[in-house]
């Protein structure tokens, strides 16, 4: 691995000396620098830099830099996105330049603004397919539960993403599991993203900045995930003035302090949120449950240092929980922990690096005791965690305006601690603990952007691997019978450090665009992904208690191939945009269960877990209106996802957990004036995927349900459909404060959309069964919150 690394990096750097040599040669000059907004100082990704009348242009990196090579001479160039007043300057270029910008934000949208500040990142210019862009603007617009806006779902409109119903905890992407997402704040993976089991994420709006989400057509850089790539940056902070943001809701509270600790230099922000449906519930609750606990706190807090020109240091971290409990005989919480250092350096006009360090930690822990009137005294506590170190170099180089290179190393350590289980009974204590995994996963990636015309590509290859490691233990089982549990013959013990099994993959990425002419496009994209670590769950349940596990001697990484082809269409004007993507995915190595498997505290849990394959493969319509006083999207998405387990549903392929033919987002705001708004989504959705037993074996005092068939998957529930509703009107907007109220209606027409079907004998005959159906969400569900900002 360690050879192969460096064989990449020196082609890389005979590629950079080469083509630098060539660009000296032709004469040209750069232009560089820092583009931000002019009243917090926060830096701008995706602005628009560009000679007006012509396709010569870039965008700012998702920390504010950009890089122009052009040839000597004069140029006029145009600073612009939308929101923003444009800004022009004219450069004479006879040696390379710093030009640091700051944008004034603009009274309005107007339509000019929109059009050229979106010239450069609309999607018929972009190599990047099946990639969606969102600010937290448009995220405010949407519809809320209970008055609070949340990133993942507004992730879930877009098309190509669903989830299993309303509660889940984890989305779903073109025919992936949920842990497939690969899931990043500020560059720092994050393994749970919801609280509340799964209804609010745990990314605080307040603090958000920019969100990514990446379905298909992966850059090189990203890895050790399979089906998507959710990147969330947070915001850096007002580096100018002393600032308030918050809310008041009926759910939870939330509040921002954003400030310069050295104006122009450094600044930071600490936002922060706790839910109180535990002391909002406390006066209804006697007895037993009296001391129920139910809410969830987080913490996001940031801090940036522009320590000269050239380089900048960020610190970010998160820190959130979940508690919830029944009286004293049952308590559950969990939460994540992350950490992040990043270095920017510009070595040159052209060479940009982002050093970044990260910590991550995911935990969980069950607890259950007998009540206090018992004679025995018995209790049971369960927890678990995941944790991990990294460190990512990554560098561009701005060769000229038609070529970019990006290359890069990736080292992640990770420790998995599945499970330790306590017991007491009395005086009787006992213990069962599923011993410590670790791994060490690497990766090298270098990939070049090549824009001429009308036509215009990006591709590169990301070398990876991962290491299973001691000190743990390697179980060895016998080959048996497809679909039955695995006979074990022999177990392995190895120090710290030393190898167990390795992997590597080679992971080949293509992008490639031609433009037909001013207003439309047509893209097509391949990508392989492997990935290194699996989410062990036969549930779909949102209870966080599943277990994270490293790919080890017995089970194999998953490895994703996916083909994407669109057509993308600006209207005159940008008036709105359209895009149609097709994509195929096959999917090797995927886990599934044998029936009936035992994932709670089993030390050899690889005995009972099966190697599947799985394809997805769909049609995907969107379109967009981002001008005028009504704006939203429309998004549809056909597809199928399928899964083929030896051993299970008699060998032949079946359907996903998460199938779901047809998907329909529609998404409206209106602004009635500048104080009152309007914004409505509904959603269709076909019904997931359950397996039922058709038929029944009597036998005296038994009723045995069984499958004749044996088909997993073999019915569908009742399609989902549900309409929120929100209204937004904002009081006087004073010089420093600043307010307006939401009201939200969720799920307005009371539809009990079913999460799953279960079946019991009926209560007044017991002679019959019932089918009985369990929605988490069956009524309107109000929302009110004041936000705030001072």
């Amino acid at each position: 691995m360690k050879s192969t690394a460096t064989t990449l990096m020196c082609i890389c750097l005979l590629m950079l000396g080469a083509l630098g040599a060539s660009a000296q040669q032709q004469q040209r000059y750069t232009v560089s620098g820092y583009v931000k907004d002019a009243q917090s100082g926060e830096s701008l990704i995706g602005i628009s830099i560009g000679k007006p009348g012509t396709s010569i242009g870039t965008v700012t990196n998702e920390y504010g830099f950009y890089s122009l090579t052009l040839p000597a001479g004069s140029h006029e160039l145009q600073y612009s996105y939308i929101g923003y007043a444009p800004t022009k300057m004219t450069v004479n270029l006879n040696s390379n330049q710093r030009i640091d910008i700051k944008l004034e934000q603009a009274d309005r949208q107007l339509n000019e603004v929109v059009v050229t500040g979106k010239h450069q990142e609309k999607n018929i210019n972009t190599l990047s397919t099946s990639l969606n862009k969102l600010d937290i603007a448009e995220i405010r617009k949407l519809p809320t539960l209970m008055g609070e806006v949340d990133v993942l779902r507004t992730i879930q409109t877009l098309p190509g993403v669903n989830t299993v119903g309303e509660g889940a905890a984890s989305f779903n992407v073109r025919g992936g599991n949920g842990d497939e997402n690969l899931i990043l704040l500020d560059e720092a993976p994050v393994y749970n993203s919801t609280h509340m089991l799964g209804f609010f994420s745990v990314f605080n709006p307040d603090a958000v900045k920019n969100i990514n989400l990446i379905k298909g057509g992966f850059p090189a850089e990203y890895g050790g995930r399979t089906a998507s790539v959710l990147d969330i940056r947070m915001k850096d902070g007002n580096n100018q003035r002393l600032g308030l943001t918050g809310g008041i809701g009926n759910i939870f509270s939330r509040l921002a302090v954003e400030g310069p600790l050295k104006k122009d230099k450094s600044s930071f922000i600490i936002a922060g949120r706790r839910s109180y449906m535990d002391i909002l519930m406390k006066p209804f609750l006697k007895g037993d449950m009296k001391d129920t606990k139910l809410y969830f706190y987080d913490l996001t807090a940031k801090v940036n240092f522009n320590l000269n020109k050239n380089n900048s240091l960020f610190v970010s971290g998160y820190l959130g929980r979940d508690v919830f409990g029944f009286g004293n005989q049952a308590d559950l919480n969990w939460g994540n922990t992350t950490g992040s250092i990043r270095w920017n350096h510009i070595f040159n006009s052209r060479l940009f690096l982002n050093l970044t360090t990260y910590y991550t930690k995911y935990d969980y822990s069950l607890a259950f005791k007998s009540d206090a009137d018992e004679t025995v005294k018995q209790q049971f506590k369960w927890t678990s965690n995941i944790i991990n170190y990294g460190v990512k170099p990554a560098f561009t180089y701005y060769i000229n305006t038609s070529n970019t290179l990006h290359f890069g190393l990736q080292g992640t350590y990770y420790t998995f601690k599945p499970g330790k289980g306590t017991s007491q009974e009395d005086d009787r204590y006992s213990e069962v603990v599923v011993k410590d995994k670790h791994g060490l996963e690497t990766a090298a990636y270098l990939d070049h952007e090549w824009k001429t015309g009308k036509f215009g590509i990006q591709y590169g290859v990301r070398l990876s691997g991962f290491q299973f490691r001691g000190k743990s233990t390697a179980y060895y089982y016998a080959d048996t019978t497809a679909g039955i549990r695995k006979r074990l013959t022999g177990a392995q013990e190895f120090a710290a450090g030393k190898n167990i099994a390795d992997y590597y993959f080679l992971e080949p990425r293509l992008s490639a665009k031609y433009s037909l002419n001013s207003t439309s496009a047509v893209k097509v994209a391949y990508s392989r992904s492997a990935q290194y670590m699996h989410q062990l769950s036969n549930t779909a349940s949102p209870t966080p208690v599943d277990i994270w596990t490293p790919v080890t001697n017995n089970v194999k990484p998953q490895l994703t191939d996916q083909f994407t082809a669109g057509y993308f269409y600006n209207a005159p004007g940008d008036k709105f945009e359209v895009s149609a993507e097709v994509f195929y995915k096959t999917m090797k190595d995927q886990l599934d269960y044998i029936d009936d498997a035992d994932l709670d505290l089993n030390e050899f849990i690889e005995a009972d877990l099966l190697a599947a394959k799985g394809r997805a493969y769909g049609l995907e319509l969107y379109v967009k209106k981002d001008v005028g006083n009504t704006t939203g999207w429309v998004s549809y998405t056909l597809s199928r996802t399928e899964r083929q387990t030896p051993g299970l549903s008699q060998n032949e392929w079946f359907l996903n957990r998460y199938d779901r033919p047809h998907n329909v987002n529609i998404v409206v705001s209106h602004e009635f004036s500048k104080r009152a708004s309007l914004g409505a989504n509904w959603v269709f959705a076909s019904g997931t995927p359950a397996t039922f037993a058709d038929s029944r074996l009597e036998y005296q005092d038994w009723d045995i349900p069984y499958n004749t068939t044996e088909r997993r998957n073999n019915y569908r529930l009742k399609p989902f459909h549900r309409l929120d509703l929100s209204f937004t009107y904002k009081g006087k907007q004073l010089k420093r404060w600043k307010g307006e109220w939401v009201f939200s209606l969720y799920n307005v027409y009371a539809r009990r959309n079913a999460y799953t079907v279960y079946f019991r004998q009926n209560p007044d005959d017991a002679s019959k069964k019932e089918a009985v159906r369990l929605s988490i969400i069956g009524s309107i569900i109000p929302g009110i919150t004041y936000n705030f900002k001072f």
